[in-house]
């Protein structure tokens, strides 16, 4: 029996990892899990409890009575916490603010990563997008890429998704948040090992797309 195709698809924000990773999974009919979402959402279902993101004691104590639910359908990606449609909500300049916060508490990490495992194993093909899953997650991922783009690249995409047009802004936190995630000590984000590094930069996302789905077909 043949294992799983697992295409584990990591990166620093703004590279283009969920357009990819969507993508290439509704071109090669397979589930689609954005991990990213689940941290999210366990974010705002802390901060409306009022639960204290400077105190990680707090935030793994509060965490464990979240139910979060991920849809793996990439055409219509949907996650829910304690029922809460939260899709947009997670979106919010407060939640972006501080799921690094919530992101880097051991115990979080414990239980989500249980939870994506669980999603993984339930699917015969599944893209899976973060920045842990080929060194974490799913260190036996069939395909593991690492997706990255020029700084200036990632800030201008991002700036235009939030509709803002100060991108050196965008680009400073960006470089926060990548300094923040790199540095942690439970599953940095890091390049994992025997991940193929695909640069967006220059390409667009049909290009990166086909990129992607060329190295699936060639693992198969």
């Amino acid at each position: 029996m043949s294992k799983p195709m697992v295409v584990a698809i990591d990166g620093p924000s703004g590279s283009g990892k969920s357009s990819t990773s969507r993508g290439v999974a509704d071109r090669l009919h397979l589930a689609y899990l954005d991990t990213g979402a689940m941290y999210r959402a366990m974010t705002w279902a802390l901060l409306r409890q009022g639960v204290d993101l400077d105190d990680p004691d707090a935030i793994a104590a509060a965490a464990v009575g979240v139910r979060l639910t991920s849809g793996t359908d990439p055409l219509d990606p949907t996650i829910h916490a304690d029922g809460a449609d939260v899709a947009g909500p997670i979106r919010s300049d407060d939640v972006t603010a501080s799921v690094s916060l919530v992101a880097a508490v051991p115990g979080v990490r414990e239980m989500l990563v249980g939870m994506q495992r669980e999603t993984i194993g339930n699917h015969e093909g599944i893209v899976v997008e973060g920045r842990d899953i080929g060194s974490t997650v799913a260190p036996d991922a069939r395909v593991k890429i690492y997706l990255v783009a020029d700084p200036s690249a990632r800030a201008a995409r991002r700036a235009a998704e939030n509709g803002s047009v100060d991108s050196a802004a965008t680009q400073q936190a960006l470089a926060r948040r990548d300094e923040f995630d790199s540095t942690r000590s439970v599953s940095p984000l890091t390049k994992p090992d025997g991940a193929i590094v695909v640069d967006s930069t220059h390409l667009t996302l049909n290009e990166v797309i086909d990129t992607i789905v060329g190295l699936v077909d060639a693992a198969r």
